[in-house]
Order: C-alpha cells, then sequence, then structure tokens
C-alpha cells in the first residue's frame, strides 16, 4: 500500500505563529526554500519526511501532532450542518470540505458557529414563550454546546491541569483519599457525610464539604479531588478558563466544572501511571477500576485522554449515551466523530448495552468511509441511594480503530481479519451513504431517491 502523503499547512502555519519567525527565517530552520515552504503551508505540497526530522530536531515539535483530529472533526461536523435541510440541494463535495478544514480552519469553525447559532434561534422562535419576547431570550451560543467544543477540539487533553493532577497524585503516595483531605483541612475545610440529595454540597460560609452518605467509595474520592480543584487549584482553572474565552459566563462555569472533573479524574488516575497499567494489563477495564479506586465510567473517560505529545495512549473515542439514545458525554481521538444533533446509528452497540445489564458486549463495525473499528459498549446504573429516588441509567461506549486491537484484551479471539464479521454502521442518517440500511430514519442530503407506489421494501423510497 502507497504511503499517505501528509498535508499540515495550517499546523506549520500555527508552529510558527506561536515561535514568532517569519517564513524566511522559518525555512533557513527547517532547511527549505522559502518557496516550498509557502506551499507547503498552503497545502500544495505535502510535507516533506526532511521536515518532519527538522521539525523534531530544531523544535523539540511533537510530529505526531501534524496527524491530530482537528481537520477530520470539522469536516464531520461541517458535512452534519450542512445536511440541514435548510441548505437544500448538493451539499459540496467531500473533497471541498477537506481543502476548507485543512487550508481556513478558522473560516470553517465560524460557519459551524454560524449554523448552530441559526438553529438555535429557529428552535427558540419555535416556542411561543420565546416568540412573544421573554427577557432571556436573547440570541446567544448555547453554553454546554460551546463547552462541549472546548474539550472537543483541545483533544479532550488539558497538559497543565492534567500535570498539576499528576503532581498532587505522586506527593499523596498513593493515598489519594487521605491527601485530598488534608489538601482541604489546611484550607479550613471540614468533610461531613450527610443523608441530603445532593452528591457533594460545599457550604463557602461555614466552610463545610457534606458528601453524601449513599454514594460510592469511587464517587465520593472524585467528589473530594473535584473540591480540591475548585479550592487549591483555582487560579490553574481561572487561567485555562481565560484562554478559552467563553462567550458567556454560563460556559465558563460549566468549564469551570468541567475542569475541576477533568482534575478530580487526573488525580486518581495519574497519566504515567494510568498509561504504564492500562498497556501492562491491556486495557482491563475492571482491573483498571479496581487498582485505580475509580468506576468503569471514570477509567474508560480517562483512556480517552492519554494523549499527551511525546506519551500517547492508544487512541480511543468515548461516549455516554441516556435509554432514550441521546449522547450525553462523547469524544475521539480517533478518526470517528459523532452526531453533533440527532442519535447516533443504532446498529451501534451501544445501544444493545441496556438489554444486556453487567455484560460487556464486543462489536466490530465499519464506517462508510472504510474505517474499521473495535467497539465495546457495557451499560451504567447509578443508583439514587434511598427509596423514591430513581437509578440513573447510563450505557458507554469504548473503541479504537481495529489496528490497535491487539492492545485490548477484549479483542482476544475476534474475527479481525474477516471482512464479513464487520457490521457496516453510520454516524448519521441524514450524512450515511449507506443506500440499503433497513434501519434508516431519513434520507440521505447528498443522495436522490425514486418513489415506487407499486413496491415497497424496508424503506418507502430507493436511494440512487
Amino acid at each position: 500500500m502507497a504511503a499517505q502523503k501528509l498535508y499540515a499547512g495550517a499546523k506549520l502555519r500555527e508552529l510558527r505563529g506561536r515561535i514568532g519567525l517569519t517564513q524566511k527565517a522559518f525555512a533557513e530552520r527547517l532547511g527549505v526554500s522559502l518557496p516550498y515552504l509557502n506551499q507547503m503551508e498552503n497545502n500544495n505540497r505535502p510535507v516533506s519526511t526532511t521536515v518532519v526530522l527538522a521539525l523534531a530536531q530544531e523544535f523539540r515539535f511533537d510530529v505526531t501532532e501534524l496527524q491530530s483530529g482537528d481537520e477530520a472533526r470539522l469536516v464531520s461536523d461541517m458535512r452534519e450542518a450542512l445536511a440541514d435541510p435548510i441548505f437544500g440541494g448538493t451539499a459540496p463535495p467531500l473533497p471541498d470540505l477537506r481543502l476548507a478544514a485543512s487550508n481556513a480552519p478558522a473560516l470553517a469553525r465560524a460557519f459551524l458557529d454560524l449554523h448552530r447559532a441559526y438553529r438555535q434561534t429557529h428552535e427558540r422562535l419555535s416556542s411561543l414563550d420565546e416568540a412573544l419576547g421573554r427577557e432571556d431570550s436573547r440570541l446567544q451560543p448555547s453554553p454546554w454546546e460551546e463547552v462541549r467544543d472546548f474539550f472537543h477540539y483541545c483533544d479532550n487533553y488539558i497538559d497543565p491541569i492534567d500535570r498539576a493532577a499528576e503532581r498532587f497524585a505522586s506527593k499523596a503516595g498513593g493515598d489519594i483519599d487521605s491527601a485530598a483531605r488534608e489538601a482541604l483541612r489546611e484550607r479550613g475545610v471540614r468533610v461531613v457525610l450527610g443523608d441530603g440529595g445532593a452528591i457533594r454540597h460545599y457550604d463557602a460560609g461555614s466552610r463545610v464539604l457534606t458528601l453524601s452518605r449513599t454514594s460510592a467509595p469511587a464517587t465520593q474520592r472524585f467528589q473530594l479531588l473535584l473540591q480540591v480543584a475548585l479550592i487549591k487549584q483555582a487560579k490553574l482553572l481561572d487561567a485555562s478558563l481565560d484562554l478559552a474565552r467563553f462567550q458567556s459566563p454560563q460556559a465558563r462555569s460549566i468549564a469551570l466544572v468541567g475542569l475541576a472533573n477533568y482534575f478530580a479524574g487526573a488525580t486518581l488516575m495519574p497519566y504515567g501511571a494510568f498509561l504504564e497499567a492500562a498497556r501492562s494489563t491491556r486495557h482491563d477495564l475492571e482491573q483498571l477500576a479496581d487498582r485505580f479506586g475509580a468506576s468503569l465510567e471514570q477509567v474508560a473517560h480517562r483512556l480517552s485522554t492519554l494523549q499527551r505529545p511525546g506519551a500517547k495512549g492508544v487512541p480511543f473515542f468515548f461516549v455516554r449515551v441516556d435509554p432514550a439514545g441521546t449522547i450525553t458525554k462523547r469524544h475521539s481521538a480517533t478518526t470517528l466523530q459523532f452526531a453533533r444533533f440527532g442519535g447516533a446509528c443504532p446498529l451501534w452497540n451501544v445501544h444493545r448495552a441496556f438489554e444486556t445489564p453487567g455484560r460487556w458486549l464486543r462489536q466490530l463495525a465499519e464506517t462508510p468511509d472504510g474505517v474499521r473499528y473495535f467497539c465495546l459498549a457495557r451499560d451504567v446504573s447509578k443508583p439514587g441511594g434511598a427509596w423514591g429516588i430513581p437509578t440513573r441509567r447510563y450505557a458507554i461506549g469504548l473503541g479504537c480503530e481495529v489496528k490497535h486491537a491487539s492492545s485490548l484484551v477484549y479483542a482476544d479471539h475476534m474475527m479481525t481479519d474477516q471482512a464479513e464479521a464487520f457490521v457496516p454502521i453510520g454516524i448519521s442518517c441524514r450524512i450515511c451513504e449507506r443506500r440499503a440500511c433497513p434501519h434508516r430514519s431519513v434520507p440521505p442530503l447528498e443522495r436522490q431517491l425514486r418513489v415506487d407506489p407499486n413496491e415497497r421494501g424496508f424503506l418507502p423510497y430507493q436511494v440512487d
């Protein structure tokens, strides 16, 4: 198979801007001519092996970042946005979208922001209360979506916070729980157990942190560390929030909780130790959960964040869905991108996890672009802890490209070398190109339909 050419003009421009060099100076350091660098930065030429080596030697640049997932994410997001019926007609061809994502990523993100604003305006006007002019009906980006996109385009890895968590865990010497309590005690915070409905409640006036007595030990430990982050790592969290430049106080508040959660998870499962344990156990989630005192969901989420430059783990995707099929958490360090609007493909095994509680489901799947994946799914129940408090049920999905399957104990004895073993899945029906899928809910945007009143198959139409 011929080697794939590497076009990374946007990454080269970003690096040059970061270190403050002119094109001429940058070309000299890389050992190439100015016209050649210009052509590479504009994706008219692929990045040569000589340049890759020079980037590593001259600038200590992690060359794996040249193939980061930003372009794939932007292409996937644009395809889904363009599937909106508002655009009508034929969507731009895939090569054009790839060109926009690689050459003009800022413009692509601006387009996505514009489409998101349109969707939110449309949804608000569909409500009579909003249309009649409630005081809070101003057009703003959804804070939740804004924060989710922030983590999405950071590869779900925040280096300063991850390293701070690793230092905290190192000083704890293996007793994270005691270290967390001591850190809070130094700030005058008293930790008590309560019977209330809240999992965690902090009273800033009395400086009392109340944890739910009915929560699992892993949950209590996680909430302790989250509070440590909010109190002892406030300056670091604020610095990260300042760099993100969120558009609303609500988005900043949601992101603050997200970053505190990140610190808690990275402390429970410090990067270096967790990466080594993941490799030695072949990513056995139950062993990892037991070793680090974490829940299965926390372990699965942490596996998807192992994207530290120079020390990356297996690139996983991670997703959590509720019984209605709504995606409540999503991240992908792979080329697989989840649907931003609407539900996920019904053929994906994560939806069947609710039918088999307590069991891991394994699946070999292939997306329309021909990429094959090993997928793992399991239900996760979160009891309310008392009579009358409902149990929350979710399903988590974790997976990687099949070329990494040998690194997972769960993939043993799977027929990864047989094409017929792979289930054909998609991302979203509107952008899925599969013509004969009996589970299709809406027609694909980029295909013509034929309707024969005298014939009915799985669908009331045929896709050309």
